[in-house]
């Protein structure tokens, strides 16, 4: 979807209600999140065909100043079609939040949860906001079943279910109150109806039906014989794929050596690093990670420099003659992808609006590199006894038996921005 103006849609009292959503966005200094929608009102549709028609012809909203406004205008009717995990069942959730908490029981409840905040929040709704601020409890399904195991979990659970059973009509009383269906010009609604209903008939023709298994059989050659060799060859070529990705995943795993990626607001760079028991070890020298702007930048470095602290591992030498040979081939896998960008900010909004796993791959880079430079900065402005160290360690882990942060969180946001700096000062481009 372009510029992260999405399309949902919402299950309601009245209905399914399509709109936009744009999560949060910069412009300049300043931090958005909008819906579909003007001042008081939030825009839902019946269908899909009425809001493209109105997107189309429309140029006063709250989202007409997004700066992928302009790009969400002109896509097709078909690709404003909410996806799967972006259709949210207000209704539901009681009947939900009485099943047992499976993960997909829990994934579907926090993803309404989420949503039903946000709205709330951007369209400051009280009865809304003081389900979420009064009940922190309900945080706890962010962290899939580990808080509703055994009975402790189970009690949990219940008390989770017996505020939603309680409060939950009011809940979607307010945000049915808030939703409004603008006119919209009846030419365009035919027109995108028209885009709908063809993109459909397109999809129909693609699916594989009963005629499509006609196979063209070489004079002497039964069709099972060509079938067979057919499925052969198909799994030769996925073997070999596998093989070929395996060999590679081998070839790190051996060498006790990965590959990986830090994403800056500067750049995106690549560079190594292993453990030597707890102790991380990066392609650097005295404290300072040397990292390059492509794969290709660090595999000729590879092959011609010695002059670092891995060199003095001893299977390093192998990445060395791949390197040299032309065989290496850098592959980072999503564990050692550490994305910085968005967290300072991130943070400012508090624990339950941050992505926990961006989050805590980012610690665990920023000590990584202090521990390379014999730096306890990071280790000690991330202790639990400090601001930032509390917030973090209660948005990785979330408790609701523990006290969580208040905010504002502006101080700790700055911690985290001095923190990134730190690293970033680390780092020497090669």
């Amino acid at each position: 979807m372009a510029g992260d103006i999405v399309p949902i849609e919402l299950g309601l009292t009245d209905g399914n209600a399509f709109t936009l959503w744009a999560p949060r966005w910069r412009e300049g200094d300043d931090e958005w999140e909008a819906f579909l929608g003007l001042d008081e009102d939030l825009y839902g549709f019946g269908d899909v065909a009425h809001l493209v028609a109105f997107i189309r012809t429309n140029d006063d909203n709250d989202l007409v100043e997004h700066p992928a406004w302009e790009t969400v205008v002109g896509l097709q009717a078909e690709e404003l079609v909410p996806a799967e995990d972006k259709s949210y069942d207000l209704i539901g959730v009681p009947e939900l939040a009485s099943e047992d908490p499976s993960p997909e029981v829990i994934a579907e409840l926090e993803d309404v949860l989420e949503i039903v905040r946000i709205i709330g929040e951007v369209c400051e709704l009280t009865t809304v906001t003081k389900f979420f601020n009064g009940n922190p409890i309900l945080g706890a399904v962010t962290t899939g079943t580990r808080n509703f195991i055994g009975k402790e979990g189970q009690e949990l659970w219940g008390r989770i279910g017996g505020l939603i059973d309680k409060h939950w009509d009011d809940v979607v009383d307010a945000i049915d109150d808030v939703i409004s269906t603008p006119e919209v010009d009846a030419s365009a609604v035919s027109v995108a109806e028209a885009e709908l209903e063809a993109a459909a008939s397109a999809e129909d023709e693609d699916e594989p039906g009963e005629d499509d298994d006609v196979e063209i059989v070489t004079p002497g050659e039964d069709s099972d014989a060509s079938e067979s060799r057919g499925r052969h060859a198909a799994a030769a070529d996925d073997e070999d794929d596998a093989d070929e990705q395996d060999l590679e995943d081998d070839f790190w795993g051996g060498v006790g050596i990965d590959p990986i990626r830090i994403v800056t607001d500067a750049s995106e760079y690549f560079t190594l690093r292993c453990y030597l028991g707890d102790d991380p070890i990066f392609l650097g020298k005295d404290g300072s990670i040397y990292v390059f702007t492509s794969e290709r930048a660090l595999v000729r470095y590879l092959a011609d420099n010695t002059d670092h602290e891995l060199s003095e591992v001893s299977t390093y030498s192998e990445i060395q003659v791949a390197a040299t040979d032309g065989s290496l081939e850098v592959d980072v896998f999503d564990e050692n992808v550490y994305v910085l960008p968005g967290l300072a900010e991130d943070i400012t909004d508090g624990p339950r609006r941050i992505d926990r796993k961006q989050l805590e791959l980012a610690v665990e880079l920023l000590n990584d590199a202090a521990d390379f430079a014999d730096d306890d900065s990071v280790s000690e402005a991330l202790g639990s006894t400090t601001p930032l160290g509390w917030f973090v360690n209660y948005a990785i882990n979330p408790d609701p038996k523990r006290l969580a942060p208040s905010g504002p969180f502006d101080n700790e946001s700055e911690a985290w921005r001095a923190l990134v700096h730190e690293l970033e000062d680390r780092l020497t481009v090669k």
